[in-house]
């Protein structure tokens, strides 16, 4: 006899509460509505109920499972306690309790003093458990208010904005290779740029991707159309769209791998995010966990498909950079990514988009919060990003003056986001920049340098760090280059000169990086028809009807007299074509039971006579009666009957 004949064997022997209880463990079994104790048995050993059933074992029952697969048909009770060294009162404790949960899954069932493995199983660890894993310390819990946590969360939950949404930017004006994943050496860079760990990089790539505010085109990570709306919205709405994205990233966390940048994936990172914050969730109001470590290891413990050691220690800390977890407890933002409500409650962790900037003598700029996009916009202009904020040169004055700006217009743009003022310092920096810059112009004729000043072009043609671009002189002010005009310009400024482009008839060129915007892939859903999860009435129900349907039923046998009519019934139907179900009825009865009807029978086209009858035999379609009042016999054809009444007094 096959395993899966012998489960069904011993769902037989089952009351419906027992059937309920596996039903409510294995509800993906339950939610195919199985007909009977046998198809419930084959939804139970299908690979994937049995994977999904194996997933949701802690450590102690994978040793007794796994123990028991490599016993095979010598698995017992004592043959496990054996194996597994279940010596004392505690391990025989914990023995009995892992086969109560393996049973209750239907896993491992008792069968002629034996135990029976479901089919498809194979030995879970590459070693043999030699005993029992034991169950860690609880994590020990202390008092502890609830706004300790939600303050603390502030602080990593407004750098997690800042820096998703300085990514966001920077794929809009910086080419990111990828392809699907955005490898080791690409994040390494786009770390550099955003003044970021290697970590915490994959962690707002894999948001901005999760989020649908990146994706993967031609080989780049650029934005999405819903990146704009995404960049404009409030630094709290830009906070929910990111930590209803977290518990959702596939990935496994910890990992030093490429950073993911496909909404889907292979992996179960989600299970051990998600079992991470609903494990936080579970404390009271005001209690917090003492010790990290302890809730790891009681995660491990309790669900090791969904949480390695490595794995969850990542997730806690990634918990921790969105906000969703600070000092030991689950923030109120946390509670609500879980429960609902995100939209109201992100406002309390982030501040709001700061509009001014306080522009120091040391030539940097400070933004207390997150800056709103036109008040990055002005800094990005003329100055670099640093760790803490921003950092005004040569350099990135220059690069604002190349873009078009003139030196008092870009004065203006940055005494309008200034909270103190354009300190003497800067506008000295820009003002000098500005003196120098323009002398040269580089004009594309394939291509040309010009100058105002005749002696700046005689230096410029004798320059030595110049002598590829063979430059000939056109006339007082003017060279040509054999290079191209972007060529042309880069020799230029690295030999320490400042120039500009221009258009052949001396106009100003402002070059302008093009942005491209994608459609985000479309949100992953569930594979195959959905169906309604069953609530406890209906698989209470579901297993009643199952056990019920399984009931020897006893054969129900019609008394004779009642046979009889039934037998007369379908005779008399069949033979007369005009009398009314219930004249069949009543001839039937009075056959049986030997009383009289009246019956009318046709005698020509248009006439009938009727007749008092007692029935006595019906046969070869004609039927014997008594005729009264003097009690003749006589035959009647049942064809020729045309109706049938009750009669009393005869």
């Amino acid at each position: 006899m096959g395993r899966k004949t012998a489960l069904a064997g011993w769902l037989r022997e089952l009351d419906a509460g027992q059937i309920r209880d596996i039903l409510a463990l294995r509800k993906d079994a339950a939610d195919r509505r199985p007909s009977s104790l046998r198809a419930l048995a084959d939804e139970l050993t299908t690979t994937a109920s049995v994977r999904a059933a194996v997933d949701e074992l802690d450590q102690g029952c994978r040793d007794v499972l796994d123990t028991a697969l490599r016993l095979g048909d010598e698995a017992g009770v004592e043959a496990l306690a054996e194996r597994l060294r279940c010596n004392g009162k505690a391990s025989r404790a914990e023995l009995k309790r892992a086969l109560g949960a393996l049973r209750a899954r239907a896993l491992v069932w008792p069968a002629a003093g034996r135990l029976v493995c479901s089919p498809g199983l194979r030995p879970l660890e590459d070693e043999p458990p030699r005993r029992i894993t034991p169950a860690p310390r609880a994590a020990r819990r202390v008092p502890q208010d609830r706004g300790f946590a939600d303050r603390a969360a502030i602080t990593p939950a407004t750098s997690t904005v800042d820096g998703v949404t300085r990514l966001v930017d920077l794929c809009d004006v910086e080419l990111v290779a990828c392809r699907g994943v955005v490898g080791l050496r690409e994040l390494r860079r786009l770390a550099a740029l955003l003044r970021a760990d290697e970590g915490r990089a994959r962690l707002w790539v894999g948001l901005a991707v999760e989020a649908r505010l990146l994706a993967v085109d031609d080989g780049r990570l650029v934005p999405t159309v819903r990146s704009d709306a995404w960049r404009a919205e409030s630094p709290a709405d830009r906070l929910a769209s990111l930590a209803r994205a977290w518990p959702r990233l596939t990935w496994t966390p910890g990992r030093q791998r490429p950073a993911s940048a496909e909404v889907s994936s292979s992996d179960s990172g989600d299970r051990t995010r998600r079992g991470l914050l609903e494990r936080y969730a579970r404390l009271g109001a005001d209690e917090a966990y003492e010790h990290r470590h302890e809730v790891v290891a009681e995660l491990v413990w309790a669900l090791p498909a969904a949480h390695g050691r490595a794995a969850t220690e990542a997730a806690l800390v990634e918990a921790e950079s969105v906000g969703l977890v600070a000092l030991g407890a689950a923030t109120a933002l946390g509670r609500a990514v879980l429960a609902g409500g995100v939209a109201e409650v992100a406002g309390r962790f982030v501040p709001p988009a700061a509009t001014t900037a306080h522009l120091r003598p040391d030539l940097t700029a400070v933004v207390a919060g997150l800056p709103s996009r036109e008040l990055s916009a002005v800094l990005d202009l003329a100055a670099d990003g640093t760790a803490g904020g921003w950092r005004f040169s040569g350099g990135s004055v220059r690069r604002a003056l190349d873009a078009g700006h003139e030196p008092d217009a870009l004065l203006a743009r940055l005494a309008s986001v200034a909270e103190h003022g354009v300190p003497p310092t800067l506008a000295h920096l820009v003002r000098e920049v500005a003196r120098q810059h323009g002398r040269i112009t580089v004009t594309p004729v394939a291509s040309c340098v010009r100058a105002e000043d005749p002696a700046l072009v005689s230096e410029i043609a004798a320059h030595p760090a110049l002598a590829q671009l063979a430059l000939q002189p056109l006339g007082p002010t003017v060279l040509a280059s054999t290079k191209p005009a972007a060529e042309t310009l880069a020799l230029l400024r690295a030999a320490g000169y400042a120039p500009t482009t221009s258009t052949a008839d001396g106009t100003a060129v402002v070059e302008r990086v093009p942005r491209r915007r994608v459609e985000p892939p479309p949100v992953r859903g569930a594979t195959g028809g959905w169906r309604a999860p069953l609530t406890e009435q209906e698989l209470a129900k579901l297993a009643a009807a199952l056990v019920e349907r399984e009931r020897p039923r006893p054969k129900f046998v019609l008394p004779p007299a009642e046979s009889q009519r039934m037998g007369a019934v379908r005779l008399l139907r069949d033979q007369s074509l005009v009398l009314r179900d219930s004249e069949v009825v009543l001839l039937a009865e009075a056959l049986v039971s030997r009383t009289s009807v009246e019956i009318a029978v046709a005698n020509g086209p248009r006439t009938t006579v009727k007749h008092v009858i007692t029935p006595v035999d019906h046969a070869a379609g004609n039927l014997k009666a008594n005729c009264a009042p003097r009690g003749e016999h006589r035959e009647f054809p049942v064809s020729r009957i045309r109706s049938v009444r009750a009669v009393t007094g005869v």
